[in-house]
């Protein structure tokens, strides 16, 4: 997830940008039409997305439906078979700072809500945990749900949690979020335990032993080497991006790129407009446009849906009007190429941040998802090759960790 917890007064838009959980789905000028051979490409392949905030709309906000096409946001069933989206990793994210018993209720509170809505809708959703679930999934034209824990904070120092997620069907977990944990070094925190302690490469064994995937987003750049080091499978960026790109520390460096693909794993390219450009990660609010961030916070006062709605409205117009840098959907596709020419196009995909983070300019909703197909092709990528970033990837990890870890239980 990109987003804290978000006031509207005095921050940076670039902050604040990060901070939006959805987004209004709004027809953009970057809309483009899409090739009969890529739209027939991409219904045909297995498309996974390893990132997704819907999880908190599911247990904050009063009245969703996840079934019904809905006018705010990025996810919901309608949208996702619009867009070919055959299987998505929910994210159960609870803020670094909430720790302890807390985070671990709240966590719990989150596997229940996206178990809840694969009950309620069974004729679209089923829970899945392998990627031969995926695959079936697929081939009975459902769509998979998973789920990911966002952040090792939510286990509370205790091996045991970490064993009723995996139980409850959580497939991964990132090691870190924005903070540091009391074992394991944040990539948006002061390093504290230079990288992974002794209990947190107990924890990366662990999961080897459950077959949750290893997920190295958030983390420091001294936790992922240190991560390596100790996993005997392949880890996951869920939702990480190019460094070369964009200088966000979040992002994965070359040699970063390049140690994922010696382990055999994947980099899931997040699609948040603040990883996705250097420009809008360093913008800053003009003093009109900050003035009206403010008279909103004002206007919203503790409410934070309130604060969410109006921040996400102020800024998409500032960005549709160039008071901020415009960052367009076709940076998505720079990132997927920069990272298959470096690591290979077996080590990348898709973990897009929907309804976590700022969407660049055509890609609000799942919908938009086969304008990346088309845009892969006419870059020269092989069906075989596109099928792999779409979501053959992913699956092919998925295979690789359950298999590690049925050799050492």
């Amino acid at each position: 997830m990109a987003r804290m917890r978000l006031y509207l007064a005095r921050v940076s838009i670039a902050s604040l940008m990060v901070a939006v959980p959805g987004l209004v789905a709004t027809q953009s000028p970057q809309d483009a039409p899409v090739s009969a051979r890529a739209r027939d490409l991409h219904m045909r392949a297995i498309v996974v997305d390893t990132h997704d905030d819907t999880t908190q709309r599911l247990v904050d906000e009063k009245g969703f439906d996840l079934a019904a096409r809905n006018k705010t946001g990025s996810i919901d069933i309608p949208r996702m078979r619009e867009g070919g989206l055959d299987a998505l990793f929910f994210s159960i994210w609870v803020t670094g700072d909430v720790t302890g018993p807390v985070a671990v209720k709240r966590a719990l509170v989150q596997i229940d809500a996206v178990r809840e809505a694969v009950r309620k809708h069974p004729n679209d959703l089923v829970l899945a945990t392998t990627a031969a679930d995926i695959r079936k999934a697929a081939a009975d034209r459902k769509i998979a749900a998973l789920m990911g824990v966002e952040g090792g904070h939510m286990i509370a120092e205790d091996l045991a949690v970490l064993r009723v997620f995996a139980a409850l069907g959580v497939r991964y977990m990132t090691l870190t979020h924005s903070l540091n944990t009391p074992w394991a070094d944040s990539s948006g925190d002061k390093p504290a335990h230079d990288g992974l302690t002794a209990f947190g490469k107990d924890v990366v064994r662990e999961m080897n032993r459950l077959g949750m995937m290893v997920d190295i987003s958030h983390v420091a750049d001294k936790t992922f080497f240190d991560t390596l080091e100790v996993t005997r499978a392949p880890v996951i960026a869920s939702h990480s991006s190019a460094r070369a790109i964009a200088n966000a520390p979040r992002n994965m460096t070359d040699d970063m790129l390049r140690a994922v693909a010696k382990n055999g794993g994947v980099v899931m390219i997040n699609y948040h407009s603040g990883f996705l450009s250097e420009a809008y990660r360093t913008a800053r609010p003009s003093p009109a446009l900050q003035a009206r961030l403010d008279e909103a916070a004002k206007r919203c006062g503790d409410n934070e849906a309130c604060s969410i709605l109006e921040g996400q409205r102020i800024n998409q117009e500032a960005m549709a009007a160039g008071e901020l840098p415009k960052v367009t959907w076709e940076q998505i596709v720079e990132h997927i190429d920069h990272v298959a020419k470096v690591a290979g196009v077996d080590h990348v995909g898709l973990g897009s941040d929907f309804d976590g983070a700022t969407m660049p300019l055509g890609m609000e909703d799942a919908s938009k998802l086969p304008k990346l197909t088309d845009a892969l092709l006419k870059k020269g990528y092989s069906d075989a090759d596109i099928e792999k970033m779409l979501g053959g990837n992913i699956l092919r990890v998925m295979e690789a960790v359950e298999k590690a870890s049925q050799t050492r239980r």
